[in-house]
């Protein structure tokens, strides 16, 4: 028998370390440990997040048959006698969380939360490396890119580029005598997106044999995988999965007896998020400072050190494995025509399911939301959901069958992105969501382009004054015609789409900018400064409004409806948060 402990970073978060050391005090206790870290016949390891992050610890219980006998979740440290004993049916996932993943079909995903991160054994066992051997030992470099050619792998980073394209420029460029390089793009910054971090975290053999593919169909031998410093557990385990793979011999010298020789090292980002643009990045890898360059050249001709290179994303390099191991054309069976195979996305904010889903492009975005998400939290009305990160922009619930491919989230004025999906209710204000995301890319702009260094800044000013309620005629269009500089002045991708959610929220949600400027009203009673807080007649004067209250502004004697001294108000909600008669008006 084997017990699972999914110990990704959200697992962790949730005392899942916690969870393990409790399991294996107790089966301590049942026989002490055997050489195998066993105890008594029984296994305990961890894997990576199996996607159910809001259920976290997730505990899984297989069988002398190696099948699947019981998962639990909320699995706290207090409830592992249960787990052990078997009687702890209150945690058993219940159908309905369960159809969260039974509705997904999962490439990338395939070993998340299945198999140990830490031991490369299990992802031998789970086929791992053989798509490298298939690779190293059947085809030529032009036979893997026609692979992934007839598979329509686009970048999954954010551009959606052909990935086949990228590798055949790469494999055509002259190194003139010099090193060609595999680089792996895992500087994931975009608020809410933890893709990459969770498939580095729980498979990262996935990663590092899609970029040996890679090396050998462009002619490189040594790979970087650039990640932010800030994701220590997928540092972790890649450093132990590079090691066991060049003891394995699956990297490192004469790889399967090929003659290919092929390495990997690990490079920590500082965590700046123009280093996440291809250009920067490779300046961050030569020690400069993280800034884009003009293009052409392209790295595919002149990259890291000027030599050509390679560079996907996380998400792209895993896709690999399957699609040469199974064929490009079993990849190109699912998605649309111009969109193939599968998108890995963070559901985040609002939504009542959050955590990570795999699934087919095409599918639409409301089923993606309510048919794996479980739809909004606390029943509150879908508003819209932001794509994309600081680069994309705000889909409308009007827009909700729109299918999650490439062609059709563009046209929204939204992008796919590296796969994070924000969803916001009824309670969210459109024109701070705006603020919000414009806030981080003035402070994350390298500098280098006066219109996205100052525009951003201005528009950062604008957006302020509207939410303090202080916005003025003309500042819709102002803003408007800002962002169109800032998109034709950047020099890179980041500054020209940093306009995005300003111009999204402006057109699906003007009425909320107009509402804010004339009427100096909050339509999501959400910003403070346009906000009025009214105690009403359904106060019964239990007075727990005003013991809570931090300036005194509320008064009444018990038993009787109190009342709010605007003057003092500082519009803090502490009163509504705490009335439990809803008795408190917020508007």
């Amino acid at each position: 028998m084997r017990i699972v402990v999914g110990e990704g970073s959200c697992g962790v978060a949730s005392g899942a370390k916690k969870t393990e050391a409790a399991l294996a005090a107790l089966l301590a206790e049942r026989g002490g440990a055997a050489g195998d870290g066993s105890y008594s016949g029984i296994t305990l390891e961890k894997a990576g997040c199996v996607g159910n992050c809001y259920l976290e610890p997730v505990v899984d219980v297989y069988g002398d048959d190696g099948g699947l006998a019981a998962r639990y979740v909320r699995a706290t440290e207090e409830r592992a006698a249960d787990i052990l004993a078997g009687t702890a049916d209150d945690l058993l996932i219940s159908d309905e969380d369960a159809a969260f993943l039974s509705q997904q079909r999962r490439i990338v995903l395939r070993n998340a939360g299945l198999i140990n991160p830490e031991k490369i054994e299990e992802y031998i066992a789970a086929g791992g490396y053989e798509a490298l051997r298939k690779a190293l030992t059947q085809m030529t470099p032009e036979e893997v890119i026609e692979e992934v050619k007839v598979a329509g792998l686009r970048g999954r980073g954010g551009a959606g580029f052909p990935t086949w394209f990228k590798w055949d420029a790469a494999r055509n460029a002259d190194a003139g005598g010099g090193a060609k390089y595999m680089v792996c793009n895992a500087d994931e910054g975009d608020p809410g997106a933890f893709m990459d971090r969770s498939v580095l975290e729980g498979d990262p053999h996935a990663v590092l044999e899609g970029m040996a593919i890679g090396g050998y169909a462009i002619g490189a031998h040594e790979g970087v995988i650039y990640v932010r410093a800030e994701y220590p557990l997928a540092i972790t385990r890649l450093e132990i999965a590079i090691a066991q793979a060049e003891e394995k011999g699956v990297l490192g010298k004469d790889i399967f007896g090929t003659g290919y020789d092929f390495s990997i090292r690990i490079k920590a980002g500082a965590g700046a998020f123009v280093c996440g643009e291809e250009t920067a990045l490779i300046a961050s890898l030569e020690g400069e400072r993280g800034m884009p360059r003009l293009k052409p050249p392209f790295p595919a001709q002149k990259g890291f050190w000027k030599q050509p290179t390679n560079i996907n994303n996380v998400e792209t390099f895993a896709n690999v494995p399957f699609v040469i191991r199974e064929g490009g054309a079993a990849f190109a069976a699912y998605g649309t025509e111009k969109s193939k195979g599968t998108k890995v996305f963070a559901l985040a904010g609002k939504i009542a399911k959050g955590g990570l889903v795999e699934v087919p492009m095409g599918l639409p975005l409301r089923d993606v939301i309510f048919g794996i998400g479980g739809g909004i939290k606390a029943g509150r009305a879908f508003k819209a959901v932001q794509m994309g990160g600081p680069s994309g922009g705000c889909i409308p619930a009007a827009l909700a069958d729109t299918p999650v491919d490439y062609e059709s989230i563009t046209q929204t004025g939204a992008i796919v992105g590296s796969g994070g999906m924000i969803v916001m209710d009824e309670d969210t204000c459109m024109v701070d969501m705006a603020r919000y995301f414009l806030d981080f890319t003035r402070k994350e702009s390298c500098g280098k382009c006066n219109y996205c260094r100052v525009g951003t800044k201005r528009m950062l000013e604008i957006l302020e004054r509207i939410t303090l309620g202080e916005g003025r005629d003309g500042d819709i269009e102002l803003l408007e015609e800002l962002a169109g500089k800032i998109k034709d002045g950047s020099l890179c991708g980041l500054g020209q789409t940093a306009p995005n959610p300003v111009l999204t929220t402006i057109r699906y949600f003007r009425n909320e900018y107009e509402d804010h400027i004339y009427n100096k009203h909050c339509t999501a009673h959400y910003c403070k400064a346009l906000v009025t807080y009214a105690i009403t007649d359904a106060c019964v004067g239990c007075t727990k409004c005003a013991r809570n209250c931090p300036t005194g502004a509320i008064s009444g004697e018990v038993k009787k409806p109190h009342g709010i001294d605007q003057a003092k108000c500082v519009k803090c909600g502490k009163c509504e948060e705490n009335c439990a008669f809803g008795a408190v008006l917020r508007d």
